[in-house]
């Protein structure tokens, strides 16, 4: 099968969606598949205001129509709602070819923490985006759940998972500074809400891993907190491990891979009663959800090291992949057919 999947996330930025559409490309081409990703490292770009380490493509529509008529895709994929998702969507619905769509990020409530935009003026056009899906792809019941209360359709259940042989317990642990060691890993960005886990009052240390646009800012202001920015996976998974307790602040994530990432190393989570926490710390002995996160710091820290990796092994990239396959809709070869046998735009104009 060829997949055409259209993301406005890919490298080199580093998240969950990035990681999500890599691993399921990765084991559909394992499997004998044929899958293409069309992401903004094909366009002429420019950087996102306020996010630069974020590139929009700039009129893409043309040229990303030429590809896909010389991909000419068994079935395509439409991961986000950015330009490159918007010009996808029209070339479909311009010539009634089928598509799913994927809910990966609370757009709206980033938006809104953001710029203070309305919530519903977003949720408004986001809704709009996905209406004419064939299944739109959601990671969490919660999710799910809210999505259809706001008026979204053809809601499709869409797991994740963790790489079990990456993130891992670890029996030796070389740092010798005062525990418990509290840690954020993730976006540095104001949508992720870590001053919440910054300010609080908590015995031992705090560790903060990832890059973003209040890296900066954060660490002039928080000069007692070790800050590491982005590390590869390798280093991410030893910090997981020195770990006692992985602290999400976040209160507009859909998921948050991390905290699967963190609960394969054996380390409890703290969240607040949110989408994302709700969906990953849903048997004892794993973490602990409250409205007051230094409670639920506490709470977690005492929790059991093998219950969080068995938990973790639940959550499997597999049965993402399987998910993904079976939610996507199939177009007619036909179609193709009858597109290339019109005049072809030669790629450089088409660029």
């Amino acid at each position: 099968m060829r997949i055409a999947i259209i993301s406005d996330a890919w490298r080199p930025q580093i998240n969950g969606v990035v990681r999500t559409i890599e691993t399921v490309s990765q084991l559909l081409g394992a499997q004998g598949h044929d899958v293409e990703v069309f992401g903004p490292d094909r366009f002429h770009t420019l950087p996102c205001p306020t996010y630069p380490e974020i590139r929009l493509s700039l009129f893409p529509s043309a040229r990303l129509a030429h590809m896909l008529k010389l991909f000419a895709p068994d079935a395509i994929h439409l991961v986000t709602e950015g330009p490159l998702g918007w010009a996808a969507r029209a070339f479909c619905l311009k010539r009634n070819i089928p598509f799913t769509t994927a809910y990966h990020t609370r757009f709206p409530e980033y938006v809104h923490a953001r710029i203070r935009l309305p919530v519903s003026w977003s949720y408004a056009f986001v809704r709009r985006f996905h209406a004419p899906s064939a299944g739109v792809l959601v990671v969490a019941q919660t999710i799910r759940d809210e999505l259809a209360a706001r008026g979204f359709r053809n809601l499709v259940p869409w797991s994740r998972g963790v790489d079990i042989t990456a993130f891992k317990p670890r029996l030796e642990d070389a740092h010798s500074g005062e525990r418990p060691i509290w840690l954020y890993a993730g976006r540095v960005a104001i949508e992720k809400n870590i001053k919440a886990f910054l300010d609080l009052d908590l015995p031992g240390t705090k560790w903060v891993v990832g890059g973003g646009p209040q890296l900066a800012a954060l660490k002039r202001q928080y000069g007692n907190i070790q800050f590491f920015g982005s590390v590869d996976t390798e280093e991410l998974s030893m910090r997981y491990a020195q770990a006692d307790c992985f602290v999400f602040p976040s209160r507009t994530d859909t998921f948050g891979l991390v905290m699967v990432e963190a609960l394969a190393s054996g380390v409890p989570v703290a969240g607040y009663p949110v989408p994302g926490p709700l969906d990953v710390v849903t048997v004892p002995g794993v973490g602990a959800i409250d409205e007051d996160l230094r409670t639920a710091c506490l709470a977690a820290a005492t929790g059991d090291p093998e219950a969080c990796r068995r938990h973790a092994e639940t959550f499997t990239w597999e049965r993402c992949a399987a998910q993904f396959l079976a939610a996507l809709q199939p177009i007619p070869r036909d179609a193709w057919q009858l597109l290339l046998k019109r005049r072809a735009v030669p790629d450089a104009a088409a660029s």
